[in-house]
């Protein structure tokens, strides 16, 4: 079971995510995506979740393959972007895998394995496997596998620096539902690239952790733009494009005013709902929490 262990936030906007995150370094940890800024809509990074945090360009066998939000103090990502394209093969073998410049801006510049003996800055400045032995939460990805096209786009994913600690019935229930259902409409409707953007939010009191070390959210949430899209949509598909968004529940036991819950699911669903919505009301849950102006998309995607 997860360990909590109170810290305390700041009601300020930027302090509340600062309280997140940890100090800079340079290269492909950093203090900007400008290095990989492709993953974003029109090359355009959010507002009022971005500013002052770890900015990792994610680079796997020298190519870039997806960026991501890192908090350093609670050892876990804020968000994932990247593009989604359809995959050409199966599910890889999982080979975790960690950041090297989060330990030390001097090192390699590409996400490494993680071998036998961990190296003690490694320990220190991010999640290893050994967080989530005996914990009763999952490796949920961000970036999902299924969401990239090559085996080594695949492979890429497989870094704890994309992992946040979820639940067994959430990442394997309602919320694998929802990315099968984005990638099912990225097929059937979208004309060029969608642009995802998915990450959490953390407990607005107390945070709570696993192994005493990786914090674990409150919600996850997911928001797409598909900027260009077939002309003669269907009725019921028109709500979809050119963007639409969802807030998942990953602890059972939170208030219903975000994701409500539904009283008739299954078990193993129950208190894991997600609930689909229009991006501006994602974005409104978002500001309402940070208590900032949140876009995640340029010009909302238009073009």
């Amino acid at each position: 079971m997860s360990h909590r262990n109170p810290l305390l936030f700041s009601s300020a906007a930027l302090l509340f995510f600062l309280a997140w995150f940890g100090g800079l370094v340079d290269g492909e940890v950093s203090n900007d995506f400008s290095n990989c800024l492709v993953f974003f809509y029109n090359k355009t990074t959010p507002t009022g979740i971005s500013e002052g945090h770890k900015h990792i360009c994610q680079l796997y066998k020298n190519r870039y393959r997806f960026a991501t939000l890192y908090h350093g103090q609670n050892r876990s990502p804020l968000f994932s972007a990247y593009i989604l394209s359809l995959a050409d093969g199966k599910r890889p073998e999982a080979k975790w895998m960690y950041e090297p410049q989060l330990a030390s801006s001097t090192a390699s510049r590409e996400m490494k394995l993680f071998s036998d003996t961990v190296d003690q800055n490694v320990i220190e400045s991010q999640a290893v496997l050994q967080d989530y032995r005996g914990s009763s939460f999952s490796k949920g990805h961000l970036n999902p596998s299924s969401h990239q096209s090559t085996k080594e786009d695949r492979e890429a994913t497989f870094t704890l620096t994309n992992i946040v600690p979820q639940q067994v019935g959430s990442n394997c229930g309602p919320w694998c539902k929802l990315e099968n259902e984005v990638l099912e409409r990225f097929k059937a409707f979208c004309k060029g690239s969608m642009y995802v953007i998915t990450g959490v939010m953390p407990y607005e009191s107390k945070t709570h952790w696993i192994n005493n070390r990786v914090s674990v959210p409150e919600y996850m949430w997911s928001a797409y733009c598909c900027p260009s899209y077939i002309s003669n949509l269907p009725e019921d598909m028109e709500p979809f494009f050119p963007t639409y968004a969802a807030v998942g529940r990953n602890d059972p036991s939170s208030g219903q005013e975000i994701v409500p819950v539904n009283a008739k699911a299954k078990p193993l669903v129950g208190g894991y709902d997600v609930r689909q919505m229009p991006l501006e009301t994602l974005e409104g849950i978002l500001a309402k929490r940070l208590k900032a102006s949140v876009r995640l998309f340029d010009g909302n995607c238009k073009k």
